[in-house]
């Protein structure tokens, strides 16, 4: 059976022939046949060249995203199934990624930057959870659950197809045991400390896999300081201070139930979060202003906060909004403090961030010296084709004088 072709307009292939994987509606000129939405299309230039077959969608902006630059290559399962096993023995050889003793949850499978658009596979010890975020992944749904229950014999696969991403590729939002057993009273453990998660209601997949060398590093940093944690919902950071040494540590968060989930992680880890952590619930810039007027002051900030920007109409609001969190954090620390600072706004560019930075310790009155530059975890790598790939951005920085 003929595949439909998608043709270029003429200048419009540099990026394919570069292997970037995404082909916005811009960029075509005309389209050959009547391809379904999450048929398989062949891709050419304005000369009829062929370059690349990909998946079609015509209700995304993205239309066609590419799976292979490797012409007559059968993208069947036997692709997905190389794809998804090479995923996975990426991961199973990167230290600290796969350590049993010390970690039992990572990503497995990451989308475009692993050659798989749309799909994330996140393992949590015998549970995958799994994204199908786009067209093309969804219409193959079935095939991939039964490729991950041949590969990976989990117990169970929850379904966590409920971001945002979804509506803008014309899918409703889905969060279901897919397969297998439902998983009660999950627990990860990370790096040796132990976290309860919730797979099928939590945040994400059910955890912030990304920031897991970040709270390492940070926890390293935290031995004698008081900690603020800002944003903390389930209040990670703060259990990596505690096991750092820091003397106490302040979660604040808008939800109630992540503090008290945060509470539960501190006495499962063997805290004492009567004695040695308090949790703050409300509007965290708020919080954080009435910190400033009250005189407060921590030798270590850590500023999480969720996407402030999902569009470029958002990225002015989200410049200020960053800015602001990051005068507020300045301000809190004391002479020598730490300031641990993040974005996941991929809109947000880390030589952006740092300009952000930047302002804000000029109208904070803070020097401030960067001393370690931090980003998503090595489960989630960075295809140096799809820079895209790359939305969590951090700093730690010590703050040297007024």
């Amino acid at each position: 059976m003929t595949r439909s072709t998608v043709f270029l307009h003429p200048g419009k292939d540099k990026p394919i022939r570069q292997r970037h994987p995404w082909i916005f509606s811009g960029a075509i000129e005309r389209v050959s046949g009547h391809p379904a939405p999450g048929d398989l299309v062949d891709v050419a230039d304005a000369r009829g060249e062929w370059l690349a077959t990909g998946y079609f969608n015509p209700k995304s902006q993205i239309v066609v995203r590419l799976l292979t630059w490797q012409r007559g290559e059968d993208v069947a399962a036997t692709f997905w199934r190389k794809r998804l096993a090479a995923a996975a023995a990426a991961r199973a050889g990167q230290d600290g990624v796969r350590c049993i003793a010390q970690t039992t949850a990572y990503r497995l499978a990451y989308a475009e930057s692993d050659g798989l658009p749309g799909l994330i596979v996140d393992r949590y010890g015998d549970w995958l959870v799994v994204q199908f975020l786009t067209l093309g992944v969804e219409t193959r749904r079935k095939m991939l659950l039964e490729l991950l229950v041949e590969l990976f014999a989990p117990r169970g696969i929850v379904d966590r197809s409920d971001a945002s991403v979804r509506r803008q590729e014309g899918l409703p939002l889905r969060s279901e045991l897919a397969w297998g057993e439902p998983p009660a009273g999950l627990e990860l453990m990370e790096n040796g400390l132990r976290f309860g998660v919730d797979l099928l209601g939590g945040q994400k997949t059910g955890f912030y896999l990304d920031q897991r060398e970040n709270r390492r590093i940070v926890g390293g940093h935290a031995a004698g300081r008081r900690v603020l944690n800002a944003f903390s919902f389930t209040g990670a950071f703060g259990v990596y201070a505690l096991a750092g040494g820091a003397t106490h540590v302040t979660n604040v968060d808008s939800s109630v139930e992540a503090l008290q989930g945060a509470e539960a992680t501190l006495r499962l880890n063997g805290f004492d979060p009567d004695r040695q952590a308090e949790g703050i619930a409300g509007d965290v810039f708020q919080v954080l202003r009435a910190f400033r007027d009250e005189g407060r002051q921590f030798d270590l900030v850590i500023l999480d906060p969720p996407k402030f920007a999902r569009s470029k109409a958002e990225l002015d609001g989200a410049t200020r909004g960053y800015k602001d969190i990051n005068l507020l954090g300045l301000k809190l620390l004391a002479p020598g403090g730490l300031l641990a600072t993040f974005s996941c706004s991929g809109l947000v560019t880390p030589d952006l961030f740092q300009k952000i930075i930047f302002g804000a310790s000029v109208d904070a009155g803070r020097n401030a010296q960067i001393i370690a530059r931090l980003g998503q975890g090595a489960d989630h790598p960075i295809l140096l084709s799809f820079p895209e790939g790359e939305y969590l951005k951090g700093l730690l920085c010590r703050v040297v004088g007024e």
